[in-house]
């Protein structure tokens, strides 16, 4: 099967009808559409909540107190879940993040800058429908085997790139990493 983008129009013939004509219908591209939105906070191997500040473009994995919880300023999340026209089990549940920050709501997406992957909370809504490839889009994938309840996420526009966290200073930044889908890595293990 050969993948094909928005602009391409699928055809199949569903009537040979008795003047010998072939007639044809319209197939439908690739394509995902919301289905369901989970409202979690993400923690990591840490126990620590991600936390997003777009204020200073930054995501990092904290230690929260309850009270701070809470309020849940940057920390609770919106998982959207999408169904797919395309069935492909191994590859994970597509979902898209979005976090409130005050009365702002904020997606994830992806983006390259200086020939690197950066994470990154902009300013808007998910679409109910992506009519094909999107830097929002990541796929859920247990963590384990033997690991059900905690997940990592793999970027759907690069394979082997994983949400992960990434020390640097006091900080336990949120960013992309490249895996080998058989490593086992524990930055990029995130429970719901």
């Amino acid at each position: 099967r050969v993948k094909m983008n928005a602009e391409e129009i699928l055809v199949r013939a569903v009537e040979l009808r008795k003047n010998f004509c072939l007639y044809f219908d319209e197939l439908e591209c690739d394509a995902l559409c919301k289905d369901k939105t989970l409202h979690r906070v993400l923690r990591n191997v840490n126990s620590q909540l991600l936390v997003v500040r777009p204020d200073l473009n930054v995501a990092a994995f904290e230690d929260v107190t309850d009270q701070e919880m809470q309020s849940g300023k940057g920390m609770h999340f919106s998982i959207h879940c999408y169904n797919t026209t395309t069935t492909t089990p191994s590859a994970g549940s597509p979902v898209a993040f979005s976090v409130q920050v005050g009365d702002k709501s904020y997606y994830m997406c992806c983006e390259r800058e200086c020939g690197e992957m950066i994470v990154r909370f902009k300013e808007g809504e998910v679409p109910k429908k992506i009519p094909g490839e999107s830097n929002i889009i990541f796929f859920k994938k247990t963590f384990t085997s033997c690991c059900s309840k905690a997940f990592k996420f793999e970027y759907s526009m690069e394979q082997g790139m994983f949400l992960a966290f990434e020390e640097e200073g006091c900080l336990r930044k949120l960013i992309l990493k490249k895996m080998s889908k058989d490593e086992v890595d524990e930055t990029m293990k995130m429970s719901l």
